[in-house]
């Protein structure tokens, strides 16, 4: 949080410098560094939220045949190697190390997700060709 914070301010102060100004009709400095700071800034406003969000997340404990749900940390077999999903409300991409063991956190704007949803230890997916071998 704090490096993308100090590159945002960084950013923004480049854009605003009046050496950034542009010297000719061609010349695009200022406003790719605009754009550079404006992505920056929202860069560190989703993640803030992320941090908002997560530190009241409850996660739920799933019984070993319950239905995938939110909240579900999601064992499945996948080309042939096993992965772990979690399934939580934002952040989804991101890619955490808990115990040793590296688990892609999956959000709802996630197709992947949505196919998950409901599924249980054993059922299948064809595409992505998946089989879910457990939920915690």
């Amino acid at each position: 949080m704090e490096r993308l914070t100090k590159a945002a301010t960084e950013a923004h102060a480049a854009a605003t410098d009046p050496g950034s100004k542009a010297e000719g009709k061609y010349d695009t400095r200022s406003l790719e560094a605009s754009y550079l700071a404006a992505g920056q800034a929202r860069q560190v406003e989703e993640l803030a939220e992320s941090l908002r969000i997560f530190d009241t997340l409850a996660l739920p404990d799933f019984a070993p045949k319950a239905p995938v749900d939110a909240g579900a940390l999601v064992e499945v077999y996948l080309k042939g190697e096993t992965a772990h999903f979690l399934l939580v409300p934002a952040a989804g991409g991101m890619e955490i190390v808990h115990e040793g063991m590296a688990i892609t956190l999956l959000s709802p704007a996630s197709q992947l997700y949505r196919k998950l949803l409901g599924m249980s230890a054993g059922d299948q997916l064809e595409m992505p060709m998946l089989r879910v071998v457990a939920v915690r």
